[in-house]
């Protein structure tokens, strides 16, 4: 294919991080094809779906094989347990391929698996924390929404300061990339200016305004479902998003 580029580069010497992403990186049969050609995927996948029994009622195997019947991937409590499984087993494959992380962080749900890669939590206690928390997430958490908006978070908060107070600075994603969260009419309006003034702003996919106080009603549910998660000191350096420093698990 024209659009793929190939090469071959030497990791003697060199440093690599794993970055695992947040909620809303997913597709229709994603992981599918990995799944039935590489060996080490697939048992790294079939030891995610062995982690999920008992956890969740849907197979894993079904969901990324789309076998008519399978749960829908559209839906958060299917979408962040199978993205988990897909970034633990990338990073099993990329190892046996001889690139080893010096370092992992995560974004968000991204970064349960960033801990199990680290080895700050078991695989288990990994399955356990993103089925606890997407499924708490689906049951807890309604209303409002994000958008991205290319500023600066200087900027989006200065603009922010002149609003009603029901929009806030979720996410920093680069030093021109900034996710705002909120009220939906409220955020609905900030787009709408931003557009107005040639800003690129745009609504996410979201059913709820992530990282945000909005969420502040799940605390206590996930704290109780959580509670028997026994995390430890990684292998790995890993790399809190909150804190932006290495953190011991």
């Amino acid at each position: 294919s024209p659009g793929v580029v190939s090469g071959v580069v030497s990791v003697e010497g060199g440093r690599s991080v794993f970055v695992f992403p947040g909620a809303g990186t997913k597709w229709s049969g994603m992981a599918a094809r990995l799944w039935a050609e590489s060996a080490v995927f697939a048992e790294s996948m079939a030891r995610c779906e062995a982690a999920f029994a008992g956890l969740v009622d849907w197979r894993l195997s079904d969901v990324i094989a789309q076998v008519p019947g399978a749960v829908s991937l559209e839906r958060e409590d299917v979408a962040q347990p199978v993205s988990f499984a897909v970034m633990v087993s990338l990073a099993q494959l990329w190892r046996s391929l001889g690139v080893v992380p010096d370092a992992v962080v995560g974004h968000s749900q991204g970064e349960i698996a960033a801990a199990v890669v680290a080895g700050g939590l078991s695989l288990e206690d990994g399955a356990r924390a993103v089925v606890f928390r997407s499924r708490v997430v689906e049951e807890v958490l309604s209303g409002g929404g994000i958008a991205s908006v290319r500023l600066s978070r200087a900027e989006v908060e200065e603009r922010l300061a002149g609003g009603g107070g029901g929009l806030s600075v979720a996410v920093v994603n680069a030093p021109s990339s900034t996710v705002v969260a909120g009220e939906l009419g409220e955020l609905e309006r900030f787009v709408a200016a931003c557009e107005a003034e040639g800003v690129r702003a745009r609504r996410l996919e979201f059913g709820y305004a992530s990282h945000s106080v909005f969420v502040e009603p799940a605390r206590g549910r996930l704290l109780e479902v959580l509670a028997g998660i026994r995390p430890r000191s990684g292998e790995v350096p890993f790399y809190s998003t909150v804190e932006a420093a290495a953190v011991d698990t």
